[in-house]
């Protein structure tokens, strides 16, 4: 009496939620009673599965001869297609299969789920009704169904437990194949392995170091062979074997990835170990002797294989040697002094050995004959932490004839292994030597032309001839006359290498004796002393060489410091040269004391960085140089207009002082009720203008020394007092237009800041004129916080223009220091121009909702009408009452 519309019959019909609990219940059932029917006949194919392995894994394949393996192998096979057979009889449960064990294995009486299929024998309304009341609740039982998991009842098929050997042998066979002895899965598959004699005697050590630059440990192998995993080793590290007893000479074989056998030879190392006899007792001793030779090998790992000797096997995994890598870190630069500063980026695995900077011209003349190779850029590596290091060097190449000349800089490193690494290239002109003196430049590109290339050097003649052909009018010295005559004669008798290398180096020191005097020669020699030391360093020299170079620097830095004092001294102070650019000598003297401090202690590698911040300090070390007239000219128009930016500054922190104190009182006045406190008004007549627009005060003191003006008057008065300060806030605001269009004019743009204080003042203003003090002073803050803002970006501006002019750092460093607006030492420097508080640690503005909650817990203080005396005239000063 089953119904075939099975899901629309009994509860189902008028309850799909239950309907489709009962489908996925019936699912699982299903797939549950599959599973007890494929888990029995799986037995029979997991046991040969196990068998075949166990036989692999003991070894039972390598063992035997090709034929009985072949043969092994074909039975295995059968018997794995033999207990495939019984998965024919394999079939999907039925509906009512599925119920049966739902019902059966969850316990529940009266078939609750096939009675929702079942209909009354009788169909009357009364059995109707009442066969659906059953439905019902026998539906309600259904929810609870759990179809468990599969019961195959395999004891019931083996009932002897023969299912337990096979697992016990596969547990056996695995540990036994991780022995040398034990087996592979390939084995079966494969021909066995010829049969390798191994001889007791031989006593065989094997370890393998890997390169020194690495440090890592070297790695010794075990006497039997037993490391399965491939041993992981560094490139190009050396394996040595030692090979002693037996009485043959072992071979020793490295079988390389692809099968390829390279026999490893004897290199040294075969002694006897006694004294060989003489006559026929040396014949017979030879054979006894042989067997105590002690033999060698030794050979390079670079790829992958394996050591084969003595029946025994080593298997190497190379870990290859990476090429560094290396890479510009920001653009090059040049320094004040005309010093190239590369900053760069070293990557490598096992860390950078060396690393420089690779210039060569863009055009470059195939048959042109230069007088000096290539410059020579090193770059300062770290010897610590060489792997990932990071660092700037600076190098003085303006001596070099390809100074001024348009370049292609390539870095390179160079690791241990000799293998390099290059950087993408930049083009760049080389930074050459500022000469503020066109005799002295005249005299530089004559060195430049024939150096360049010796074929020119009649042109370098003309050039010397045309700079004294009125030497009156454009050689007023004497001595550099005669220097270039001598110069000039040298240049015609010039012929060989060495004496165009001689009259070179002649006409850059008369260059710089025009430009510098004795202050070239003191700077060469100071870079000469800093590279000795430097060298010193990078070879680890002895304490007693560093100490003596150490003393050389100390000289050659006071000569130096001496010569630029006396070059500031007659130099008069450039607009962009003040006192705060100039090094105190007890400062050098500080950081040579702490290299050498750091050189004795063992430091070496913070003494090369500490003694290469030296060298960039110098290098931006500006020399008193005298500016060009137009460039002074600019520079003191943009002061000017500093200047009168901090006027305005400052005048208006007074009058937002001014303003805050009268808003002050006159909320004191209101507070007390008080509204008439006199008829005169000095403050009054101190906000008014005089007739040269200064106020009245300072043409006549008012009142008793010590008295604020305001203190008598009344609120009216104080508020009349506020309207009369809008005249100078307006004033202000006119200044701060003008000077906009000034900047301007000059061609600086303005920033935002400064047109934000200007309408900050002009809102100012207009509170002022209604007489309202809190939002005048408000606006007034906020006024000064972007005059504070403007003035910086003017700043910025000035030294982004100065960078143009004199070839500085892109961050427009003035004179000499870094990037950040401190010296060379690290301490902060005073900031150009006008000093406007932005260092200083203090508030910007008034905080005036701070203050007036400091005042009002004053004022409910005092007006609970204290005991003391003492204390109520305390709080009376704090309040300003008298």
């Amino acid at each position: 009496m089953t119904s075939p519309s099975r899901q629309k019959k009994g509860a189902f019909a008028f309850r799909p939620s239950l309907a489709r609990l009962v489908t996925t219940k019936r699912l699982l059932a299903r797939i549950v009673l599959f599973f007890e029917q494929l888990l029995p006949p799986l037995m029979p194919v997991l046991s040969v599965i196990a068998f075949y392995l166990c036989a692999s894994w003991f070894g039972l394949f390598r063992s035997v001869p090709d034929w009985l393996r072949i043969l092994l192998l074909i039975a295995f096979a059968a018997a794995f297609l033999v207990s495939l057979l019984p998965f024919r009889t394999l079939r999907w449960p039925k509906v009512a299969e599925a119920d049966r064990m739902l019902e059966e294995r969850n316990g529940l009486p009266h078939q609750p789920v096939t009675v929702q299929e079942d209909e009354p024998a009788f169909d009357t309304p009364f059995g109707r009704a009442l066969w659906r009341e059953h439905q019902t609740r026998m539906a309600e039982k259904i929810a609870a169904l759990d179809a468990g998991l599969p019961r195959p009842d395999i004891a019931a098929h083996d009932r002897f437990a023969l299912r337990a050997v096979p697992a016990l042998l596969l547990v056996t066979a695995f540990g036994y194949s991780l022995s040398i002895n034990g087996g592979s899965i390939r084995d079966a598959l494969q021909a066995a392995p010829e049969p390798v004699v191994s001889d007791p005697a031989v006593r065989i050590d094997a370890w393998v170091t890997p390169p020194s630059y690495t440090g890592r440990a070297p790695v010794y192998l075990t006497a039997d062979g037993s490391e399965q995993a491939p041993i992981g080793i560094p490139q190009f590290s050396g394996l040595t074997v030692r090979v002693s007893g037996g009485k043959t000479a072992e071979k020793v074989v490295f079988r390389k990835a692809n099968g390829e056998a390279q026999d490893i030879a004897v290199q040294a190392d075969t002694k006897p170990q006694q004294t060989a006899a003489s006559g026929s007792d040396q014949q017979a001793a030879a054979p006894a002797s042989q067997a105590l030779v002690a033999q060698t090998h030794m050979m390079k790992l670079q790829e992958n294989g394996a050591l084969e000797v003595n029946g025994r096997r080593w298997s190497f995994d190379v870990l290859p040697d990476k090429a560094p890598e290396i890479a510009f870190d920001g653009l090059p630069k040049p320094s004040v002094n005309g010093a190239l500063e590369i900053g760069f980026t070293v990557k490598d695995d096992y860390g950078v050995q060396e690393a420089h900077a690779e210039i060569v011209p863009l055009e470059n003349d195939p048959t042109a004959t230069p007088l000096y190779p290539l410059p020579e850029y090193r770059l300062d590596i770290p010897r610590r932490n060489a792997r990932d290091a990071k660092g700037v060097t600076s190098r003085n190449l303006t001596e070099h004839p390809l100074a001024g000349k348009r370049v292609r800089i390539t870095l390179v490193a160079k690791d241990a292994a000799g293998q390099t690494g290059r950087s993408p290239p930049h083009e760049m002109v080389l930074p050459s030597r500022p000469f503020n003196e066109p005799l002295a430049a005249a005299v530089a590109e004559e060195r430049q032309v024939f150096a360049l290339d010796t074929r020119k050097m009649p042109q370098a003649i003309a050039l010397n001839e045309a700079l004294t052909i009125r030497p009156e009018e454009t050689i007023p010295k004497l001595t550099n006359y005669l220097l270039l005559e001598s110069a000039l004669a040298r240049m015609r008798l010039a012929k060989s290498e060495d004496a165009l290398k001689d009259t070179a180096q002649y006409l850059w020191e008369i260059a710089l004796g025009m430009e510098d005097g004795d202050l070239s020669l003191a700077e060469r020699k100071l870079r000469e002393a800093q590279q000795k030391l430097a060298d010193a360093l990078d070879r680890n020299a002895p304490d007693a060489e560093i100490k003596k170079l150490m003393d050389e620097l100390r000289k050659a830095m006071q000569d130096y410091m001496t010569e630029l004092a006396q070059r500031m001294q007659n130099a008069p102070m450039q607009p962009n040269q003040n006192a705060q650019n100039i090094l105190r000598q007890q400062d050098l003297e500080r950081m040579m004391d702490q290299i050498e401090n750091l050189a004795r202690s063992g430091n070496r590698d913070a003494a090369q960085q500490m003694l290469s911040e030296l060298q960039r300090m110098m290098n931006n070390l500006q020399a008193g140089r005298p500016q060009r007239g137009q460039q002074s000219q600019e520079n003191s128009e943009a002061r000017k207009q500093m200047d009168k930016l901090g006027e305005i500054l400052r005048d208006q922190q007074k009058l937002m002082e001014q303003t805050f104190r009268l808003d002050q009182q006159l909320r004191d006045r209101m507070q007390r009720g008080e509204t008439d406190m006199g008829e005169n008004d000095p403050l009054l007549d101190e906000m008014n203008p005089g007739e040269n627009g200064e106020p009245q005060d300072q043409q006549g003191q008012q009142g008793k020394e010590g008295e604020q003006p305001s203190d008598q008057m009344t609120a009216e008065q104080l508020r009349e007092a506020l309207k009369q300060l809008r005249a100078q806030q307006d004033a202000l605001g006119k200044q701060l237009g003008e000077l906009q269009k000034s900047l301007g004019e000059m061609g600086m743009k303005p920033g935002p800041g400064l047109g934000q204080a200007q309408r900050e003042m002009e809102g100012a203003g207009r509170e002022l004129g209604q007489g309202r003090g809190q939002p005048a002073v408000e606006g007034q803050g906020r006024a000064l916080e972007a005059l504070r803002q403007g003035a910086r970006d003017m700043m910025n501006q000035m030294m982004q223009a100065q960078q143009g002019q004199q070839g500085q750092g892109p961050n427009g460093q003035v004179g000499q220091g870094d990037q950040n607006g401190r010296d060379p030492l690290g301490r902060p420097r005073r900031t150009q121009g006008p000093d406007f508080g932005d260092d200083v640690k203090v508030p910007d503005e008034i905080d005036v909702q701070r203050a007036r909650e400091i005042l009002d817990a004053i004022r409910e203080k005092l007006g609970n009408n204290p005991p003391q005396e003492m204390e109520r005239r305390y709080l009376e000063r704090l309040l300003d009452i008298q």
